[in-house]
């Protein structure tokens, strides 16, 4: 079963979860989420599954030009957001079997492997 990852090619954290699925010998498939940008529907099911919270890129430029209404914005308002601007979301997005199950990259290899269930 293969792993949709999410990001983009010059992330380092896409490229540490890239190195890491090589190097466990997993099935990925990388989505540039510049050139192939999510649609709508997609974002709306991530955030179904993950939240909005989890899935924003705070460190971003985009998101600090959202200015502060951003902290009270609903899931719906975020999922407009996201659709509008991709770099708004945390990479990278892993999506097994047409679900969201992790955003970021951090934890043991155990709660890795436990977070992408395999």
């Amino acid at each position: 079963m293969s792993i949709e990852v999410y990001g983009i090619p010059n992330c380092g954290t896409c490229k540490k979860a890239l190195q890491w699925l090589q190097t466990n010998e997993i099935e990925y498939e990388f989505i540039n989420t510049k050139e192939s940008p999510p649609a709508r529907q997609l974002i709306e099911a991530w955030v179904k599954s993950l939240g909005s919270l989890p899935m924003r890129n705070t460190s971003g430029q985009s998101y600090r030009a959202l200015g502060e209404e951003r902290k009270t914005w609903s899931d719906e308002q975020w999922v407009e957001a996201f659709a509008q601007d991709t770099m708004l979301l945390k990479r990278p997005l892993f999506v097994k079997e047409e679900t969201a199950v992790m955003v970021g990259f951090k934890g043991t290899n155990e709660e890795i492997r436990e977070k992408l269930g395999i």
